[in-house]
């Protein structure tokens, strides 16, 4: 395969898994019997009977990313772009699959019968430790992203949605937080804030691997 063929096909994954993580969850979320998506977050789809569902969703969509921060290391050179963006993308890509194979332990009443609080098992622990890049290297990329357009003058218009898109990814994560820790306030809207992040963060990775991909790549100062 041409080098120029296998970066469109390792960028073109940086749109699908995206898209496809977000559409599962949502579809998942209305309709799972007995699941709140406002108040569960998004890893407790992969409890239950049905759960292998958001289980493969984690890996594939992980798989995806991980593909598209390879692509993304020739593509972002064009802008000036070094190693931290696809480092931070990979991460991302790592932490999914991660979170998709310790599964998250039960949170919130689900499933049905379950505590409140998690039991703290290994596999909850792990499942955290894996998501914690996910929440953390996403935002850190769009700054990266954002700091080398900005630098070398080029796309200033993405370089202020990047600094936004972590902004208010940064912003939901922490509400998101609040209601997973049982901030009273917060609890009824926990996995809607956490699903606003996810929805935010990866469609500007959509954003990003969609521009990458047009034909001319020459940015306009």
């Amino acid at each position: 395969m041409k080098p120029e063929i296998r970066e469109r096909v390792l960028l073109a994954c940086g749109v699908v898994g995206p898209a496809l993580f977000v559409l599962v969850f949502l579809v998942e979320g209305v309709t799972r019997p007995n699941y709140d998506p406002l108040r569960h977050p998004v890893s407790s789809l992969a409890l239950g009977e049905t759960g292998w569902t958001q289980v493969v969703n984690f890996l594939v969509t992980g798989a995806l990313i991980l593909a598209f921060a390879i692509g993304l290391r020739p593509a972002i050179r064009r802008y000036d772009g070094g190693i931290w963006a696809p480092l931070l993308v990979g991460l991302v890509g790592v932490g999914l699959i991660g979170a998709g194979v310790f599964v998250t332990d039960p949170i919130g009443g689900y499933p049905p019968g379950s505590p409140l609080v998690p039991e703290g098992t290994v596999n909850g622990a792990l499942h955290d430790a894996f998501s914690l890049p996910v929440f953390t290297a996403l935002p850190a990329a769009c700054f990266v992203v954002a700091y080398r357009f900005a630098r070398s003058g080029r796309r200033m218009g993405w370089a202020v949605y990047s600094v936004l898109t972590a902004v208010v990814f940064m912003t939901c994560f922490v509400l998101a937080s609040f209601g997973f820790s049982r901030q009273s306030a917060f609890v009824p809207v926990g996995g809607l804030f956490q699903r606003l992040a996810i929805i935010v963060g990866f469609a500007w990775i959509g954003a990003l691997a969609v521009h990458l991909l047009r034909p001319t790549r020459e940015p306009s100062r």
